[in-house]
């Protein structure tokens, strides 16, 4: 599993995983807030349920959780996340203590087994008066099946006793309590292949619901003391057949637990179950929908700047570059042409947002601050997304309802911003200021960079510590050069044994590779491409671009994109001739090149509101061919999380240990963490393995991401 924050400082990683949660001072056990109460608590495995058991409850959409769960056999760790008020999503890490990752103590030392397991829940039925609500589950359904199982199950409150009953498959259904349903109906399902099954990593979809099945089921009391809970609850496993590979006794199916909230932000649960074993635990938990940071901004222009300010009575007395400066310090915007129409009464500005994520907060601040500025016969102000040269959205704003807003002549008095395509001509009119974009100085920056691994069958704990240097050059209108130099600070990524020759290798080494770029420097070129950007017409867009676009590959390439404006779509494709960077990841290439390339469809759907769809269909950097499914979902906070997997013609012994290429990833605003407002984020990914197949070429400017202002997705 490997996790990677970008542009974050090492100690901001805990800070990321809970946002702002931990800082609520005043929260403690005594003050638990009403809605927690009654809130589903974490079982010993994560996600809502029990102990052992999962229940049928869900938790408020946006709900993310940190677990640990320790006893004598197993430690659990693992993220849970309520994707959707009707799914729940784990991942989670079993250690198993008493067996070691790998015999050879050459490989991985004395590091004990570390089993992957993914757990999806779907609500069936929402509880109602008279009816239980009714879920359906997934325990480790994309790992090795050490773990996995299958279950159907009720939970329904009476007063402060929630009551479940299920019933369980596979790993949640060994006693056998009762006859499989489905047996009767299908010989087929009365045996369970069962075992680790191929590579591992795949969906091992014939094996569910199959073999023994079992009745489980409990009770969870909120006690009258606001922080406890008690959890009574009889298991369907009988621990038999345990990936722990010793005799697990189990003297008793019923286990008896204690949940204790001791702050709004994190929980211990305490256990005595299987008549003889001790479990304990704690999660730590936020929101990602209620995820916020207290801002200071500068203040507002009010109606006492709008009747005390000086204005010019005609256009032609305007300090243009006065003006222009003080528009971007203040809000954000970043003007690069000023035009004022024939008439005399519309302003228009091209230009782009920088600071502020919530672009009605900054428009109304730059609306504001114009309307302080200009003539009173400047009666509207145009505002033409223009970022890179490229026109995506333009806003109108009557200037006569920002001036009443500014002056509250009434109690709903408020500017509307009405969002549009862009038209197809430039409006008419003079040209009053133009930022020269020829020859431009390059800009720089230094931040610090650490990429953590967990889970390597190496060494559990893998990273890597460097600044980087970022330098972003823009030569003319729509040409950029990017480049990013990076010194390790300190790391310990050499201790990656996949070592293997060229000629073993049922695919072309394209990302194993990364030990070998690791050992042989400490500084290296991270990227340096050049990009030309160009807007074919308003819903057509190309690039061109070349250079060495990433550590391990560099080479040329072209991207077209269609996108039509606030459409929730779009279509385009790439195509790429790349070839391998030498170790050092100076100025080298090695043998191996590649023509790569996919066909990409972006959506948008409207039955899955704040999320977006990619598929990518094409050819890989293994010369592999196939399709890559994304999948992406936005919290109210500005918060993205994100889930990948890539099927080719690579069979999955080809392929290796996983299968086949997947991966997850949280996108978190920079200002979730800071008092300022930013447009940035960081991104903390987590991929089970790094393999050969299925991989993509990573580079800088992609198309979909330039045009986000078509129809904001990451920008808004």
């Amino acid at each position: 599993m490997s996790f990677i924050l970008r542009y974050i400082k090492p100690a901001a990683v805990a800070t990321a995983v809970l946002s702002a949660s931990l800082a609520s001072p005043s929260a403690s056990a005594q003050d638990i807030p009403e809605y927690l109460q009654y809130q589903p608590t974490q079982t010993d495995v994560g996600g809502a349920g029990l102990l052992q058991m999962p229940s049928a409850r869900m938790a408020r959409q946006g709900e993310f959780t940190v677990f640990y769960y320790d006893n004598d056999e197993y430690r659990r760790i693992g993220l849970s996340l309520q994707l959707f008020p009707w799914l729940e999503t784990i991942i989670r890490y079993n250690d198993v203590r008493t067996r070691l990752y790998n015999p050879i103590p050459e490989f991985s030392g004395d590091q004990t087994y570390k089993d992957r397991g993914v757990d999806v829940k779907f609500r069936l039925w929402e509880e109602s008066q008279y009816i239980p609500q009714i879920s359906l589950g997934l325990r480790d359904f994309a790992g090795t099946g050490q773990f996995s199982g299958e279950y159907l199950v009720a939970s329904k409150r009476w007063h402060d006793f929630d009551f479940t009953l299920g019933m369980g498959w596979g790993y949640l259904g060994r006693s056998g309590n009762i006859d499989n349903p489905f047996c009767e109906i299908t010989d087929s399902y009365c045996e369970r292949p069962g075992g680790f099954q191929g590579e591992g990593g795949s969906f091992e979809y014939d094996e569910w619901f199959k073999g023994n099945a079992a009745l489980y089921g409990g009770v969870e009391w909120q006690s009258p003391w606001a922080p406890l809970s008690v959890k009574v609850e009889y298991d369907g496993n009988d621990y038999s057949d345990e990936s722990s590979r010793t005799a697990i006794i189990q003297d008793s199916h019923w286990n008896l637990g204690l949940h204790y909230r001791l702050h709004e932000h994190a929980n211990i649960q305490v256990s005595f179950e299987r008549g003889n074993t001790l479990m304990f635990g704690f999660n730590l938990r936020t929101n990602f929908n209620d995820a916020e940071q207290y801002k200071q901004r500068p203040r507002k222009r009010t109606a006492e700047d709008l009747d005390n300010t000086r204005r010019p009575v005609h256009p032609e007395q305007l300090n243009t570059e006065q003006l222009v400066n003080q528009v971007y310090r203040e809000t954000g915007w970043a003007n690069s042409k000023l035009t004022l129409s024939d008439d005399g009464k519309t302003l228009t500005s091209y230009g782009y947002q920088t600071r502020y994520r919530d672009r009605d907060e900054g428009d109304e601040r730059t609306a504001r601050l114009l309307a302080t500025k200009l003539p009173e016969s400047i009666t509207e102000y145009q505002l033409i997304d223009a970022p890179y040269g490229l026109k995506m959205q333009q806003t109108q704003i009557d200037a006569s309802q920002v001036k009443a807003a500014m002056r509250a002549d009434s109690i709903d008095a408020q500017a509307q911003f009405i969002r549009s395509d862009v038209e197809s001509t430039d409006p008419q009119g003079r040209v009053l200021a133009e930022r020269d974009t020829d020859w431009n100085l390059p800009s720089f920056s230094v931040r610090p960079y650490i990429q953590q691994s967990f889970g390597s069958p190496e060494n559990f704990y893998m990273y890597e510590l460097r600044a980087d240097a970022y330098s972003t050059w823009e030569i003319k209108q729509n040409v950029f050069v990017d480049g990013r130099a990076a010194l390790r600070l300190a790391g310990n990524y050499d201790d990656f044994n996949f070592i293997i020759q060229n000629d073993d290798s049922p695919l072309p080494r394209v990302r194993t590779y990364i030990r070998s770029y690791v050992e042989f420097s400490d500084i290296w070129l991270e990227n340096l491409q050049a990009t030309y950007l160009k807007q074919i017409n308003k819903d057509w867009y190309a690039s061109v671009y070349g250079g060495y676009f990433e550590r391990m590959f560099g080479g040329v390439g072209s991207e077209i994109l269609y996108r039509p404006y606030g459409q929730g779509w779009g279509v385009g494709m790439d195509i790429n001739w790349a070839k391998q960077r030498a170790f050092d990841s100076h100025f080298g290439f090695r043998d191996y090149d590649v023509m790569t390339g996919h066909v990409s469809g972006y959506w948008k759907p409207s039955f899955l509101p704040d999320s977006m769809i990619r598929v990518a269909a094409g050819r890989f950097l293994a010369k592999d061919v196939g399709v890559q499914v994304n999948f992406e979902h936005k919290f109210d906070s500005g918060v993205i999380v994100g889930a990948y997997a890539a099927k080719t013609d690579v069979s999955a012994e080809d392929y290796g240990e996983g299968s086949f290429t997947k991966g997850f990833y949280l996108s978190l605003p920079f200002d979730l963490f800071q008092m300022r407002d930013s447009k940035g984020r960081a991104t903390v990914g987590w991929t089970p393995l790094t393999r050969d197949g299925g991989q993509m070429l990573m580079r800088q400017r992609p198309l979909f991401g330039v045009t986000d202002a078509r129809d904001a997705f990451y920008g808004n």
